[in-house]
């Protein structure tokens, strides 16, 4: 799987590191995730889950019947444990670059002719 991954990917791996979860619970837990903003449909969820199961990120871990519907338990493989960590490295160093950068705008200066200069790669 190409990264940086799909925010709906990368929260259902997420959820995944917790343990195996039903497709139900998914749904719940990637929405508590994303702090509401993201509210997968069974359709969205189980063409991700296929496509991850596919890349050899998820698979099913075991089948139930509960009150008389089947349920798959989906869980993490070694791959997928691996990619999500490769991938959280990744977002936590943009966003302490970014947060670097951010703290950096708390002490602006104004905009003079010799730093817009500067700024642009002229000379100062």
């Amino acid at each position: 799987m190409k990264t940086p991954l799909q925010e709906p990917a990368f929260l259902i791996l997420t959820a995944l590191a917790a343990g195996p979860m039903h497709g139900y619970g998914l749904i719940l837990e990637v929405t508590e995730l994303s702090q509401g903003r993201l509210s997968l449909r069974p359709g969205t969820l189980y063409g991700s889950l296929d496509r991850l199961a596919d890349e050899g990120l998820v698979t099913v871990d075991r089948k139930e019947i509960v009150d008389g519907r089947a349920r798959k338990y989906y869980r993490l493989t070694d791959e997928g444990t691996t990619l999500l960590r490769t991938e959280t490295d990744r977002m936590r160093r943009a966003v302490e670059a970014a947060t670097s950068r951010l703290a950096g705008r708390g002490a602006t200066q104004p905009l003079t002719a010799s730093r817009s200069a500067r700024l642009a790669g002229g000379v100062a």
